[in-house]
């Protein structure tokens, strides 16, 4: 069995009980990185194995994780934090077992996308989830164009993953292009130093000059 486990984005305290069991019932835990998932263990005082899987090594493990399941192992995949696959690795084995006819199960549990979503005051009853927006100049400015015509046929909120190095430039990119929407930026979700700030793209850059954390970006374009 293969269970996808979600993990606190910040604040211990946010983790099931459900979460805890499996983690403690597992013969291994699939990791993104084992520095980060051995203090989460260690904080619930659980020791197992742990297999490292990540964005460069996902392809390459692909067989010995699915032949530790056809052994009949009790595997947990975890990320960094939240809920696992959403940005993150672990996809590309979730499907080859599934193709397989291995099980797997999915627990609910702790995900930025929803936190920031229901805290953002925007509407929440239609949402998409960019994650993080294209690398390349062109299409990254062709995605964010794209926001105002899909919300004139339906009006949603838009989610979107910033890393902080690129925040400025996308506010900027999003500013020239949308004429200056109003957002709303969070970080630090769960944590001492949870931050939301509400406002047109232009007083947020104002007032955030040193970029730091990873941000969570949400608008909506049709409301009021």
């Amino acid at each position: 069995m293969l269970t996808i486990v979600p993990t606190p984005i910040g604040n211990l305290g946010d983790i099931t009980l459900r979460a805890i069991e499996v983690l403690k019932n597992a013969d291994e835990i699939i990791c993104e990185d084992s520095r980060r998932t051995s203090l989460l263990l260690a904080h619930f005082e659980i020791k197992k194995p742990l297999i490292v899987l990540n964005d460069f090594n996902e392809f390459k493990s692909e067989d010995f994780i699915l032949s530790k399941l056809k052994t009949g192992a009790n595997l947990a995949l975890v990320s960094d934090a939240g809920t696992p696959l959403v940005s993150d690795p672990g996809f590309k084995i979730v499907r080859a077992a599934i193709e397989q006819g291995l099980d797997v199960d999915s627990l609910p549990g702790p995900s930025s996308v929803t936190t920031a979503l229901t805290l953002s005051g925007l509407p929440p009853d239609k949402f998409t989830f960019l994650g993080y927006l294209p690398e390349k100049e062109g299409k990254r400015k062709t995605a964010i164009e794209n926001l105002q015509k899909i919300s004139d046929i339906a009006p949603q909120t838009f989610i979107i993953f910033v890393a902080p190095h690129k925040l400025i430039r996308t506010l900027t990119e999003i500013k020239e292009i949308l004429s200056d929407p109003e957002i709303v930026l969070t970080k630090e979700l769960t944590k001492i130093h949870q931050n939301i700030k509400r406002g047109k793209i232009s007083e947020v850059l104002a007032a955030d000059k040193n970029p730091k954390g990873e941000y969570i970006l949400l608008i909506n374009l049709a409301a009021v």
